[in-house]
């Protein structure tokens, strides 16, 4: 009988890609891929660890997942592993422990398993790692765009964060490397592909070159592929040279998502960012300038260490200023092994809590303008599914990433159309497709 394999992803674009890696390990070598709410032989569960929350939705799902089938093969895998090994160890219900280097092995270490029935423990010293582990990924389960990951770690070390010492220091694929996975994923059907990495714009940095601009030349150059995007990216990316010699890309989605973090100059060198908000809003500039309508996303934390009223009031200050087209605006949860951690002036819960619930309804406002600009445009749209099920209701993306809604008696999933945008409700465009003719 065949045996079944199932993965549960939690976090990042970077973790979604290497799921799949893992998982065509296992389909190759005739593991049948059910969802991961059903009965399986192994399950894998790939972890997150950048907030608290990400530790606490890691352990609850591990804790979960064996009551499907205690007789299964539980492997966890990525950042929670590779951080806090002994925590995952101490849960009796895992079999196999990967941190974020050797998942090529994963499916041997679970045959190996299956024979010895010994405990497998596989997390090295991420930080000694110097070369980007090759991964195959050819496909990816229910989607209509490719994720291509051409880099990992960071160098960066801001004093909240924990990815550093998760993901170790900067790597990059090599050029022809990645060149020919994206060659492979427009083969497979992908007409999308979604460059993604721990520190994106740290990519040829490592090895003096090719970077990130020349590598996304040569993607526009690639027959088969329609449009370009890019995961999270830094502000100090988009000086002239870069921002010139990405405007004449065609195939990039005017979608670039800048990490923010704070807008307040004394919030952001606490934390150690590499910019300043006139710096950041100089590169938004540069951008709108580029690329009209262009969408900038962010993310921001509310209660950092010392963040006092003043210094979040600037933040939402400079919120609105750049007003941005939507915002993941999340509490600072402090993180073992962080500068931050030691800190003075930890911020009362309550206070990020208030804090948060504000940005949070100032970037919905910013977010709902951003949209209502789009009324009466004619956008394409690269259709993904049918809305919630419903047979004649379909939803997509517009490269600018706008989610739009239309009618259409016929399935549009994994189709390019024109849409006229009529309305927006519910954070999201609506809108009717172009007649033939008309």
């Amino acid at each position: 009988m065949t045996k079944k394999v199932a993965v549960c992803t939690l976090g990042c674009k970077v973790n979604t890609y290497e799921s799949e890696a893992v998982m065509e390990q296992f389909t190759k070598n005739g593991y049948s891929r059910v969802n991961f709410s059903e009965t399986a032989d192994v399950y894998i569960i790939n972890t997150c660890t950048v907030t608290h929350l990400g530790d606490r939705k890691s352990r609850q799902m591990i804790r979960r997942t064996k009551q499907k089938n205690p007789d299964a093969v539980l492997v966890v895998m990525g950042c929670y592993s590779q951080v806090a090994p002994e925590a995952v160890s101490a849960i009796p219900e895992v079999d196999i422990i990967f941190g974020n280097d050797g998942k090529g092995n994963v499916f041997s270490a679970v045959e190996t398993f299956l024979q010895d029935k010994e405990r497998v423990a596989c997390v090295t010293d991420i930080g000694a790692v110097k070369e980007f582990e090759q991964l195959t990924v050819s496909g990816f389960e229910n989607r209509t765009r490719a994720v291509l990951k051409v880099q990992d770690g960071c160098n960066n070390f801001c004093s909240y964060c924990i990815i550093p010492y998760a993901r170790g220091r900067n790597r990059s694929n090599p050029f022809d490397v990645c060149l020919k996975e994206a060659k492979a994923l427009v083969d497979a059907g992908f007409s999308e592909i979604v460059l993604t990495g721990i520190h994106l714009a740290s990519y040829g940095k490592d090895t003096g070159g090719p970077y990130l601009i020349d590598l996304l030349e040569a993607l526009q150059e690639m027959e088969g592929i329609q449009r370009i995007r890019m995961g999270s990216l830094e502000p100090t990316l988009f000086d002239e040279t870069f921002t010139e010699r990405l405007s004449k890309l065609s195939k990039i989605c005017r979608h670039f998502h800048l990490s923010l973090q704070s807008g307040c100059d004394k919030t952001l060198s606490r934390m150690n960012r590499k910019y300043t908000t006139a710096e950041y809003k100089e590169a938004v500039e540069r951008i709108r300038k580029a690329f009209p309508k262009a969408a900038i996303t962010t993310d921001i934390m509310t209660g950092f260490p010392g963040e006092t009223e003043e210094e979040f009031e600037k933040t939402m200050a400079f919120v609105e200023k750049i007003a941005f087209a939507e915002a993941h605006i999340f509490q600072y949860s402090i993180r073992k092994g962080t500068r931050a951690e030691k800190m003075k002036d930890q911020v009362d819960a309550k206070d990020k809590e208030v804090r948060s619930h504000r940005l949070i309804a100032l970037t919905e406002r910013t977010k709902e303008a951003f949209l209502r600009e789009h009324i009466g445009e004619s956008m394409t749209v690269l259709f993904e599914r049918a809305h919630k099920g419903l047979p004649n209701l379909y939803e997509g993306k517009t490269d600018n990433y706008i989610t739009v809604l239309a009618e259409s008696a016929e399935d549009l999933s994994d189709t390019y159309r024109d849409v006229h945008i009529t309305e927006v409700k519910n954070g999201m465009c609506y809108g009717e497709l172009f007649e033939i003719g008309g």
